[in-house]
């Protein structure tokens, strides 16, 4: 799986368009573990310390939600500055995918150590204490309220003024794409289509959009810290942000945490910052759509990713009979 690069001529080009000369910069580095965006850290004559991130070219596969999906980055890391929530600050953000200039983000450098890299060092206590401020910072998350339901680069659908319909175009848009891309799936497109939307009625709950980031894995939630006395330095990668329920945070959350809704810790925190923790039917019916959708953007992707050997079986070793149990719940109705 090869993410697309730039380089260094096409890096001072867009140091340049946020208005930073060469004298400035003291050095810069290409950064590794993403799968999608080319990312660089770039460190500045002042003190400061930079990532830089480009997508790959617009005419590159891809599925139809990940169009302009800095937008979403750059809405999400200022809407979670103003809730108080650890993130980058967004120095110069340009994201409409134009002939005439490539989009790219440029922000500041987050401190610490993935939560991926530190947990086989991590003790019991410090982990509940985590998990805890966790779910503080992702209740003040979900306090934030958009304007409409849905992604606001709306690549996928228009935001409107119900969950529900949002939802359905998001789903539908995946499954199109994994249609287009002969995507393997471990049961028939039109199966999943009818088993999604016999959970709509449950949707229809969702009364106002909050801000949702739908890609809390340990790889992007930063520690800080010694050891023993770590705290969260911050949430990165912001991109895949939309507006919608909240609950849809605890699909991505799983690769953390289980069961998110029946992690005590991180509900303490989260209930604190004034989340739900009350999970009648409804609520894990939506649970299950969503990470419906989530395991569904994982088993697309890996085909314009070009996924292929140990990781490729991984992600369908971990996904299918996610998804099928997902499934199977949103028909039971929960």
């Amino acid at each position: 799986m090869a993410v697309h690069t730039v380089g260094d001529e096409t890096v001072d080009g867009l140091l340049a368009r946020a208005g930073i000369g060469p004298g400035q910069v003291v050095s810069r580095a290409v950064l590794t573990g993403g799968t999608y965006n080319a990312l660089h850290r770039v460190d500045l004559a002042d003190g400061t310390e930079l990532v830089l991130k480009v997508p790959p070219p617009a005419g590159n596969p891809r599925l139809r939600y990940e169009a302009e999906l800095l937008h979403g980055e750059a809405l999400f890391h200022r809407s979670a500055g103003d809730a108080g929530v650890p993130a980058p600050r967004v120095v110069h953000a340009e994201w409409s995918e134009s002939a005439e200039a490539a989009p790219f983000l440029l922000m500041t450098r987050v401190p610490g150590v993935s939560w991926a890299d530190s947990a086989a060092a991590m003790a019991a206590g410090e982990r509940d204490r985590l998990r805890e401020e966790l779910g503080v910072l992702v209740g003040r998350l979900h306090a934030v309220r958009g304007p409409a339901f849905g992604y606001p680069a709306q690549s996928v659908a228009p935001m409107g003024d119900r969950w529900a319909p949002a939802f359905a175009a998001m789903t539908g848009a995946v499954l199109d794409d994994a249609a287009a891309f002969g995507s393997w799936l471990p049961r028939p497109a039109g199966a999943i289509r009818a088993a999604l939307a016999e959970g709509a009625a449950a949707l229809d709950e969702v009364a106002e959009p909050a801000l949702v980031h739908f890609d809390l894995w340990p790889g992007n939630i930063l520690l800080d810290g010694p050891q023993g006395a770590r705290t969260i330095g911050g949430l990165i990668d912001g991109e895949r942000m939309f507006w919608g329920d909240p609950l849809a945070d605890f699909a991505s959350l799983s690769l953390l945490l289980g069961d998110a809704e029946d992690d005590p810790a991180f509900l303490a925190g989260y209930g604190s910052a004034g989340g739900t923790t009350f999970f009648d039917a409804a609520a894990r019916v939506r649970l299950a759509l969503y990470r419906s959708y989530l395991y569904l953007i994982m088993l697309t992707e890996v085909v314009p990713r070009r996924t292929e050997g140990e990781h490729l079986a991984w992600v369908r070793d971990f996904t299918a009979p996610r998804l099928t149990a997902a499934l199977d719940t949103v028909t039971a109705g929960g």
